[in-house]
């Protein structure tokens, strides 16, 4: 508590937030309305939850708007300082489970819940429903096929011969890179670095392992240190340490082929029976809708998602579990695949190319964020690591494993709107 805080006041432990000092709220208020303050200068004259208190009265005095369900939250504001400016409370979504599934993962494995934070009424209900089917099937395999985080800085050259000159550079003082960049952190590993020229610009494409982390800002920084060496050795200038061939929060092919973050896919062999009994619909009947809908379909339409509605368990285990939710862009790059096997059974899986995840860092340690990481037991670094994370990838890839299943098969048995009727929704 500062010294311009209530000496009177008394605060809650971490479950909760700090007592707020109202006549103190109020003061600070006027006092922006005044002009006296900045709403950013707020943290420097009281306590966390004061300041997120004076600026909803400011807000409410001005809109019109009552937020007292915004001022309702658990956990102190100091909690959530390194995650937002300004605060003046929470946005609630409500938080659910489904499960648990079996997940024979290479890194989690077993029975879990997946924790999943929506406001799109039946989500869960269909995925809850393609989690019985796979439980039913024996569970589903899952396994992280490719990590990396990437940024790519873009360069300007005289022409193209001093473009293939810098990236020949590049290829020969590999371990020099590495050593600049790796000296800005403890964790994050360089494993390489891919040029691409288009006429007097060249960009490098840096690819780290991040361990537990999702590791944006690690390989900025990283990458940054990198991008200096570069200028000491070379004619090249840098022009900007993102050159948007990295490609974050935008939907890229380079993604789509090479990856981003992680690349995992998961897949079920689904019974005969079990498709009858659970889905309503036959093995070539999914494998038909899949063909028709997710990939000619998709193609037509040049979409990069080749899927049913991956990005709707993706969304969900984002907000649940404190990761970025803009990369829910290129988290949904995703292939489902349907076939019939030689028994007669229905194969399912779901390719996820680039998945940008971290159980440790950023939003994961908010406090309801972090509860959510618990129930999949992967919060925090993992041991090994960076095990803690592909465990995370192999729960969202089941998740939207059961959400395809599911989806596909109310198309098919064309129960779509009705289950969306019968629920309310």
């Amino acid at each position: 508590m500062t010294a311009d805080a209530d000496p009177d006041a008394t605060e809650t432990d971490d479950a909760g937030p700090a007592a707020v000092d109202f006549e103190r709220a109020a003061e600070l208020a006027a006092a922006i309305d005044d002009g006296e303050y900045r709403l950013h200068e707020l943290d420097d004259h009281t306590d966390p939850d004061t300041a997120a208190a004076a600026r909803r009265l400011l807000v409410e005095d001005q809109s019109g708007a009552d937020l007292s369900s915004t001022g309702s939250y658990g956990f102190p504001a100091e909690a959530a300082e390194p995650n937002i400016e300004n605060m003046i409370g929470t946005v609630q979504v409500p938080l659910g489970v489904v499960g648990p599934v079996d997940i024979n993962g290479g890194a989690l494995d077993g029975e879990r819940y997946l924790p999943l934070a929506t406001t799109e009424g039946a989500l869960l209900a269909s995925v809850n429903r393609g989690c019985s089917v796979i439980n039913r099937a024996g569970g589903a395999t899952a396994r992280v096929t490719k990590a990396g985080m990437t940024r790519a800085p873009v360069f300007r050259v005289d022409d193209v011969a001093e473009g293939l000159a810098l990236v020949e550079w590049v290829r020969e003082h590999g371990a020099d890179l590495r050593e600049a960049a790796e000296s800005t952190t403890n964790h994050g590993e360089l494993q390489d670095v891919t040029p691409y020229v288009v006429g007097n610009n060249v960009y490098l494409r840096f690819r780290y392992d991040t361990k537990d982390a999702m590791g944006m800002n690690m390989v900025t920084i990283a990458t940054k240190e990198a991008c200096g060496l570069v200028e000491e050795e070379t004619s090249a200038s840098l022009v900007a340490l993102s050159g948007n061939l990295c490609t974050d929060k935008k939907p890229a092919a380079i993604n789509a082929v090479e990856g981003r973050g992680r690349s995992v896919t998961a897949d079920v062999v689904v019974p005969r029976e079990v498709v009858d009994a659970k889905l309503h619909t036959t093995p070539e009947a999914i494998a038909e809708i899949n063909t028709r809908k997710n990939l000619i379909g998709s193609a037509k339409a040049g979409s990069f998602g080749f899927n049913a509605h991956v990005a709707n368990p993706v969304a969900a285990m984002f907000l649940a579990t404190g990761q970025d939710e803009a990369q829910v862009v290129e988290g949904a790059n995703a292939i489902t695949t349907a076939e019939v096997t030689d028994d007669g059974d229905l194969y399912v899986s779901v390719s996820l190319a680039s998945l940008e995840i971290g159980t440790v860092g950023g939003g994961t340690k908010l406090p309801t964020q972090s509860e959510a990481l618990d129930i999949l037991g992967v919060r925090g670094g993992g041991d090994p690591a960076g095990s803690n994370a592909d465990a995370l990838a192999e729960a969202i890839a089941v998740g939207s494993l059961a959400g395809e299943l599911s989806l596909l098969a109310a198309l098919g048995s064309r129960h779509l709107s009705s289950a969306h009727e019968s629920l309310g929704r």
